[in-house]
Formats: structure tokens, sequence, C-alpha cells
């Protein structure tokens, strides 16, 4: 197809005219704007790269770039930048001229030569290789200002370059959550950097309150993926210190199984609904500071990918009854049509408010279910149905349509269902279209689904909603002036509103001829300005890959490319800083945060290099992927694992059935017994290198010191 170029380049007829002449005539800029002349073939080519650097030389494996493009190293002062971006652009123009074409008359005789090719269409073949090279060229980037400037710090700042610590001696926030990115990237000697840092620096028995999820799904979550990848892949960015037999052999297992430990005391509820923070050093449960004490549903629900493989590789029970009975409470209270409100108090195991959601707060709980039923190998058919029912319920409450162009809105209900819809829409709720793809066909290529002989109409119609949101996400890249999506997106609808249950309409927009500002479709997508700020967010990235990898469909892969553009376009930082989120991503030049996510190195980029990477690195239907773009391996039920509830009797609203009262009512959470029931004792596991992966875990018992300085969890109470 023709590449579509987001708004955030030149334009010749509209009233931005004049302020973008500004903008990209300019060679100068603020700490709080972009770099006019930072352009994507300056950027990926190391213009800023920091020489003291650690030179990386990374060893080949098995999807190493055909392609792979040489660095240019940064100014040494302003008169050899001149030279230097004299001579770049030239090249950059000829490489472009050759890809893209010849440029416009009108770019020539408005005085953008330099930036001729960003608004030509490709009618030729894209590389793809070239293309995932350029991204991890923009992860090099990133991840070398925070090597230079802040290294072992769990924020870094880019603009300022600097960095700062979430606990005394830090939680390896950005290492940790980065190490599978490193490895699917081939990043060799960079990995091996980290390793090191894991190796001699991080220490989780630290006297720090953590967020149970956050550090759940990114710490816990990257060292599990991270042992994965590992071993199960030797040839990925190879490093002897994994070798079986080594002395480090098992580093992430047992840096994962120690912070497991600690995380469990914020399960130790009467519900087993665990609270929202936990003390590392204490390994006492915290109740949410905000909120009335609630956890969020999200938080509480997605804990369970990680905990579930744990138990599976550690051979401990233990593991998997606290994650598997989080559902089992939440599914006690038979909320109608499988649909959630957003908080939970964790001693009770009931829900606060009625506020419905699938973005903050809700978002994950349902990416969940569908991904335990895969994630054992469609075992526990359990999750299968309650993604099936909350499914349904999002599709009969939640799907609407916009007023001009019938674009579909997967809304809120912020005073539960029987009240209006608010056609809201975090940036987060765009992980949904792919994960609906991911449901529908169990990650297998649509082709081979259909062909299954048990492809059904509900399929193919779950198939549409996913392209038609997508599509919807994508939208809200194209609505901004960068082509970079807001955190939060509102809607035109109907009044009343037309919902997917009295018939589905269709689009009327077609992105690749998307018009002109005055287009319908503009007036359904509504910006305010406290919504505006871009946080290098993953979840649009996400679907595409996913809608890539199952549909086939390149669009997926141009979309994310123009995407990809606009992020280096506008949110680079100079000498070799890396890239800053944007505090207002709607104007031109935008305003920067100076903030770097993590997730924008474990997850954005990851997400970018897969979906234009080939189809048999990491294929769908052999992995689950975590809510943080951790890769976990789909394994069948083994080591007496199971599921160890069943569902109480439904309606067809999906209510509870009540049966007859019994004299006791059930526990809601089962106590411990035997030695583990001793005040004062604890449990912790002594693992064999080798077997702690791949046999049975050893047990053995301690008495608890008295100073509460331990290092591993009680299992009583």
């Amino acid at each position: 197809m023709s590449f579509s170029l987001p708004r955030n380049v030149p334009k010749f007829d509209d009233d931005q005219r004049a302020h973008e002449n500004v903008y990209w005539g300019s060679a100068k800029r603020t700490e709080q704007s972009s770099h006019a002349g930072h352009g994507l073939g300056n950027t990926l080519n190391g213009l800023f790269e920091n020489k003291t650097l650690p030179m990386y030389k990374d060893k080949p494996y098995s999807y190493a770039a055909s392609r792979r493009q040489t660095s240019w190293y940064r100014r040494k002062s302003v008169w050899l930048a001149i030279i230097v971006l004299s001579t770049l652009n030239f090249c950059i123009f000829y490489f472009f001229v050759r890809t893209y074409g010849e440029p416009s008359e009108a770019s020539e005789h408005e005085g953008t030569s330099s930036w001729g090719w960003l608004s030509k269409s490709s009618d030729t073949a894209a590389d793809w290789d070239l293309r995932r090279e350029a991204v991890k060229d923009a992860f090099k980037l990133s991840w070398d200002g925070y090597a230079n400037n802040a290294w072992g710090m769990d924020e870094y700042h880019p603009i300022s370059k600097q960095g700062r610590q979430m606990a005394p001696t830090g939680l390896g926030w950005i290492i940790v959550d980065a190490l599978d990115t490193l490895m699917i990237m081939n990043l060799t000697s960079r990995l091996s950097h980290a390793r090191e840092w894991i190796s001699t620096s991080l220490n989780y028995n630290q006297d720090k309150e953590v967020n149970t999820f956050e550090t759940t799904i990114r710490m816990l979550g990257g060292l599990l993926s991270a042992h994965y990848l590992s071993t199960e892949f030797p040839d990925m960015a190879p490093l002897s210190e994994d070798d079986i037999g080594k002395p480090g052999e098992d580093l992430y297992l047992e840096k994962a199984a120690d912070l497991a430990d600690r995380l469990l005391g914020a399960f130790e509820t009467h519900s087993g609904v665990p609270l929202a923070s936990v003390n590392l050093k204490t390994l006492k449960g915290v109740v949410s500071h905000d909120d009335a004490g609630a956890s969020s549903t999200a938080e509480a629900a997605s804990l369970q990918l990680e905990f579930k493989y744990l138990a599976m590789l550690m051979g401990e029970k233990i593991y998997w009854q606290k994650a598997e009975k989080v559902i089992e409470v939440i599914d006690g209270n038979g909320m109608q049509d499988g649909l959630l409100p957003i908080f939970i108090q964790a001693d009770r195991g009931t829900f606060q408010g009625s506020i419905i959601r699938l973005g903050s707060r809700g978002d994950s709980y349902y990416e969940y279910l569908i991904k335990q039923y895969l994630q054992t190998s469609k075992e526990e058919p359990v999750y299968q149905e309650l993604w099936n029912q909350a499914l349904g319920g999002v599709r009969k409450h939640l799907i609407t349509y916009s007023k001009h162009a019938h674009i579909t809105v997967l809304g809120e209900r912020q005073d539960g269902l029987s009240n209006k819809i608010t056609p809201k829409m975090d940036h987060l709720v765009c992980f949904m279209p792919g994960t609906i793809a991911l449901g529908a066909t169990d990650g297998r290529p649509l082709a081979e689904a259909k062909k299954s002989g048990t492809w059904t109409q509900k399929q193919e119609e779950e198939m549409e909603l996913a392209k038609e949101l997508t599509k919807t996400c994508y939208g809200m890249y194209k609505a901004m002036l960068t082509g970079l999506a807001p955190e939060i997106t509102r809607f035109e609808i109907e009044d009343p509103p037309h919902m997917e249950r009295h018939g589905r309409l269709a689009s009327k927009v077609d992105f690749s001829t998307p018009g002109g500002p005055d287009a319908d479709w503009r007036k359904d997508y509504i910006i305010k300005n406290q919504d505006a700020h871009n946080l290098q967010r993953p979840e649009t990235v996400e679907s595409l890959f996913y809608m890539w990898r199952i549909t086939g469909d390149v669009t997926y892969r141009e979309w994310g490319w123009e995407i990809f553009r606009s992020f280096v376009e506008h949110t680079s930082v100079e000498d070799g800083g890396g890239f800053t989120s944007l505090t207002n991503a709607n104007k031109i030049p935008p305003v920067q945060k100076d903030n770097m996510e993590s997730f924008w190195l474990a997850e954005t980029l990851k997400y970018f290099y897969l979906l234009f990477s080939p189809t048999d690195l990491l294929p769908l239907d052999t992995i689950v992927i975590n809510t943080e773009a951790h890769i976990f391996p789909r394994f069948k039920l083994q080591r007496g694992l199971k599921t160890g509830w069943s569902r109480k009797p439904r309606d067809a609203n999906g209510m509870i059935i009540e049966q007859p009262r019994r004299d006791q009512a059930p526990e809601l959470a089962a106590e411990p017994k035997g030695e583990d029931a001793k005040p004062g004792v604890r449990t912790m596991r002594v693992v064999d290198a080798v077997a702690g992966a791949r046999g049975e875990a050893m047990l053995s018992s301690e008495k608890e010191r008295e100073t509460g300085g331990v290092e591993a969890k009680s299992f009583s109470g």
C-alpha cells in the first residue's frame, strides 16, 4: 500500500503552515521543544551518540539483520556539526530518493528539500529488515543515553540527563524491564552489562513500599521472561554465564523467586485479594493510600501469568494457589455480563463503586482471562468462559459508534451498566483489538484458524470488531499534529447512542485517503488539552503486532512504521539523551516532558521490532505475552498444578443463581495447615541451580528471625 504520513510533516494548505515553516526551517531548539534538524536519518545513524559509552559488539544469531547501518559519532563542536549535518543530509537525501522517489516540486519550491522524502509515498516494496534495524537503533540510542547518564537508576530523564532511585539501592526498574528486549534484539554486550548489574547490585531486601502490580508485571515478569528466553533460545544474544552448569545459570530465576516471596505478603488478606502495595523488607502488605483503601481490579487480577509460570518452574503450589484465588473471589461477586467495577476492597473481596471501563484500573483483568486460558495450553476452560462472557458484555454494553464517520468506540459506564455510556477511550484500551484477535484465533494465522473446522460466526464478528477498534486506535494518532496519540480521546456520538446490539455500523473512514482538516472523521475525535500528553505507550503498536501476525495484512505494518517515524521525529532529544514522553503532543513543536518510561524499552520498541520481524520469531501460538510485553511459554498442566476452583451456576446475564443456604458459609481463603500454620515459622526454598527450573523444589523450614529482617515470605495466615 502507499505510505500514509502523519500530520506532523509540512503542510502547504492549512493554517498551521506558518507555524510549521518556523519549526521546519529552524535549526534551534529549547529544552522543551523538538530539534528541528533531528530527523529520522540523523537520529538513527547515531549523530548524537556519546563516545564515552562502552563499545558494544553484538554476537550474531539466527535473526541477525541482513543490512546493518553504520553509526556516526556525535559532533565535537558547532563547526563540526555543520559539516557533518551537511554531509549526512546529502546522504539521507540520496538514500531516501532511491527508496521513496524524487522529491515533489512543491517541497523543492517551498524550501524544504531536506525533508522531501517525508512527504513522499513509497510505491516500492518496503525493506522490513531495514525498518527493524531502525527500531533497534532507536532502542540503542535510548539505552545508551540511560547507561551513560543514569546507569542503575530506576528513572531516567533524558533531557536533563539525570536519574532517580525509587528505592535506596534501586529496583532495576529500567534494566530488568528491558532484559528480554535486549535478548530479542541480539544486543549481547549491552545484555552482559545489564546481567552483571543484576548479579552484583540488585537486592530486593530493601525497606521500601512498592506497587504490587507494577513490580509483578515489570520486575517479576522481566526476570521470568529473561529466564525463559535465555534457556529456551540459547542462540538469542548468547552469554556464557547462562550456560548449563555455570554458577550463574539460574540467576534470573533465583532473583524472580526471591522477589515473588516478598510480593506474597500483599496476598495476606482475609479474602486473598492482594493489597495495592507491599514492603519488600518487612513482607507486609500495605493498603492503598488512595481510593478509600481499595485495590484496583486490574492490578489485583493481573498477577496470574507471572505467579502461575513461576509455580510451574519451581513446582511450588503456593504461587499458583495465591494467584488463582484472586480470580475465584472476583468471579464470586457475580457481576452482570462479566463487566467489573474498577475498584475492589482487598480484605472483603467485594467491589467498590460502579465505574466500569477497560482503560486504567480495569484493562488487564480482561486481558489476563484469555491469556490464562492460552498459557496452560487451553487446559483450563474456566478462563475461556470468563473471557467469552466479558467480551459479550463489552459488545452488549460498551461498543457504540461515532456520529459522523461511524468509528467504533469502546466506551465506559461511569455509573454502572444501567446508566448512560461515556464515549471516552484511554489509550490503554487499545490493547483490546489485538487481544480480541488473539482470543478468536488462539494466536494462529487467520486463514489457518478458519480452516480448523471450529470457526464460527461469533469468531468472525470478533475479528471484524478487532479490525474496527484497531482503526479507531490508529485514528488517535492521525488526529494529532505530531502523529502521536493522546492519553485520552473522547468521541462525538449520537444521542441516544447507537450500540452494537442495535446493529453494527460500517466505518466511513479510509485512512489511506484521510482527507483534510475538515474531514468528517476528524469531527468525531475530541482531544482536550489536559489529555493531549503522550507517554510513549505501547498499546496501539501491540495491537498492530497481533493484527499483522494474525491477519497477514501489511497495512498494520505500514501504520506501525508511520507511528514509529513520528516518535523519532518528535520525541528524540539532543546529545545522545534518547527519547522522551510529551506533555503536549498536539503542538508543533511538541512540549517535551523529560521522562523516559521503562515501558518505552520493554514494550513499545519491542512491539515495533516484532512487528517488523519475520513471523517465525516467537510464534504467537507458542507463547503468551504479559501486560508488560514479557514473553512466557505456553505449557501443559503438570507437577500437580490444576484449576483449584469452579464457577457458581449463572443465569443468562451472568448473575449467580443462588443456591440453598448452608449452615456455614464457605471460607473466603484457604487457611494454611500443618507446619506452615504455626506462628513464627516460614518456609523457604532451597533450589538446586538446575533442578530449580527442571526438577522438584526442595523444602526446608527455619525459625523466623526476631528482627523481622527475613529473606523469604511466611506462608502463614
